[in-house]
């Protein structure tokens, strides 16, 4: 057994408590490592345990600790989570230091690596070797990011790709996901539309070398929009917002320029298929559809983990392979702040972090 702090998010009677606790660790056994954890970026994703929608401006802060109060109708809605004491963290890296006796777990003692555990705010924590990025000379802050961004950036030029789609339509540009996609669409020669919300991202991604980027803040920015699906062909794109009306003025960007180039009008609209996916809640309200263009649309999710499953083998490794090669250049994540297990529970650390705001990314390191 190994001993070492671990974080816990339980909801109960309308509260979210999230502390970090002294737990003990099961010695590995199989195809499992024990990994002792450096770094843990805190994602998106990470936030549905983390925080949800609890009111933490008024919640109650003590050293390694907060509880706050769960609204409704976000605490009914999770009611199969209630009373269960649940680990956090989808992925971060670190260095195997046990392992179970297969040889392919064994192969991994001493090594340094990438892991998703989905308990990587801790000390310590057990990982299936197979899910293990070993990362040679890369350091533990570097390889931290390496799974959930990079593969979802890949992941939607994959779904883009089996979908028969040519283009792709971004609604947060400048996020470091986006930055990735970027660069990821940029080798693959894969028009890219990025809608941003700043003139400063709107000058980041220039930097980048972006070809079509759209500012939302901007009078004109419908406008630009219809320009640039008008330009590029994308009538397909991933929305990690959710809620409000960014899908919705996506659809009816698409439509209006499927309608000018109709050879004649029909009343149920354009016959362009138009397509957008859901992969994240950063807006908690509900997401608002007009019925403003016809009926050749599509509004779904997506998540990385169903995509995986079926993607098959050879599509995983050939993902896998291609962040390791390119983890310090095209999956370059950086961070505004490193926080202790116990600094990222002040108030100050999660009214920042839970805002998520692009370039803001706050890295855990659990050892220190």
């Amino acid at each position: 057994m190994t001993t070492g702090k671990q974080l816990f998010s339980t909801l109960a009677d309308g509260k979210l408590t999230v502390e970090v606790t002294e737990t003990e660790f099961a010695d590995p056994s199989g195809n499992q490592v024990l990994v002792r954890m450096e770094a843990a970026p805190i994602n998106p994703s990470d936030l549905a345990l983390l925080t949800s929608a609890a009111d933490l401006e008024n919640a109650e802060y003590s050293p390694g600790k907060f509880v706050a109060s769960m609204p409704e109708p976000f605490n009914s809605a999770q009611k199969g989570r209630h009373g269960l004491r649940l680990p956090v963290g989808n992925e971060g890296a670190g260095t195997v230091v046990a392992a179970g006796d297969s040889e392919s777990a064994q192969a991994l003692v001493g090594q340094r690596v990438a892991c998703v555990p989905g308990n990587a705010y801790s000390q310590y924590c057990i990982a299936d070797a197979a899910m293990c990025l070993p990362l040679g000379d890369i350091s533990s802050q570097d390889g931290a990011s390496a799974f959930v961004n990079p593969m979802t950036a890949l992941g939607f030029v994959e779904t883009a790709r089996k979908e028969g789609q040519g283009a792709i339509i971004h609604t947060v540009g400048a996020s470091n996901l986006g930055q990735m996609l970027i660069k990821i669409c940029q080798e693959d020669d894969i028009p890219l539309v990025n809608i941003v919300r700043k003139q400063e991202h709107v000058d980041l991604l220039s930097g980048l070398d972006a070809k079509h980027i759209v500012n939302s803040a901007e009078d004109d920015f419908f406008d630009q929009l219809c320009g640039q699906i008008d330009a590029t062909g994308a009538y397909f794109g991933f929305d990690p917002i959710g809620g409000g009306k960014l899908a919705d003025t996506c659809f009816r960007a698409m439509e209006q320029v499927a309608v000018k180039k109709m050879s004649e009008y029909s009343r149920y609209g354009s016959d362009q298929p138009k397509k957008m996916y859901i992969y994240g809640r950063l807006d908690m309200g509900p997401t608002i559809l007009t019925p403003a263009y016809g009926f050749g649309w599509t509004l779904s999710g997506w998540l990385l983990t169903p995509f995986l499953q079926n993607a098959g083998m050879e599509t995983v490794i050939r993902m896998r392979q291609r962040v390791l090669d390119g983890l310090t250049s095209t999956f370059a994540s950086s961070y505004k702040r490193s926080v202790s297990l116990e600094e990222m529970l002040t108030r100050e650390a999660v009214l920042d972090y839970r805002l998520m705001k692009t370039g803001e990314k706050y890295l855990v390191t659990p050892q220190a």
